[in-house]
């Protein structure tokens, strides 16, 4: 069966960084676009990042644009979210995603259980 399993969170000081793994299991990497998520205490969960399946496209949240990094490796069956200068904003449960397709802006259809990234000195 589908399995998405989320790796690399922690606590880190601002300004700090991280990188995400998620292990994808139980079908076809290449044929669908990922993303990312995230779930902070008492908000929305919040799109965070995507790729398409080949990783020609990326898109990012304005709240992430220019600090994260979305990357893929079919070969590995794993996609990558690399954080960087991290701020107590971001801190939240991050949790991987497989879209329904090769693009993007299609729905999601399985997701992780998630890691938790905290922000904080």
């Amino acid at each position: 069966q589908v399995q998405l399993v989320e790796s690399g969170g922690g606590l880190v000081q601002p300004g700090g960084s991280l990188r995400l793994s998620c292990a994808a299991s139980g079908f076809t990497l290449d044929y669908y676009a990922m993303g990312w998520f995230r779930q902070a205490p008492g908000k929305e969960r919040e799109g965070v990042a995507c790729i398409s399946s080949s990783g020609d496209s990326t898109y990012y949240a304005d709240s992430v644009k220019g600090r994260f990094t979305i990357s893929r490796d079919n070969a590995k069956n794993t996609v990558y979210l690399q954080m960087n200068s991290l701020k107590p904003e971001d801190t939240a449960v991050y949790l991987c995603v497989r879209r329904s397709g090769y693009r993007c802006y299609v729905s999601n259809d399985y997701w992780g259980q998630g890691t938790q990234v905290t922000v904080s000195s």
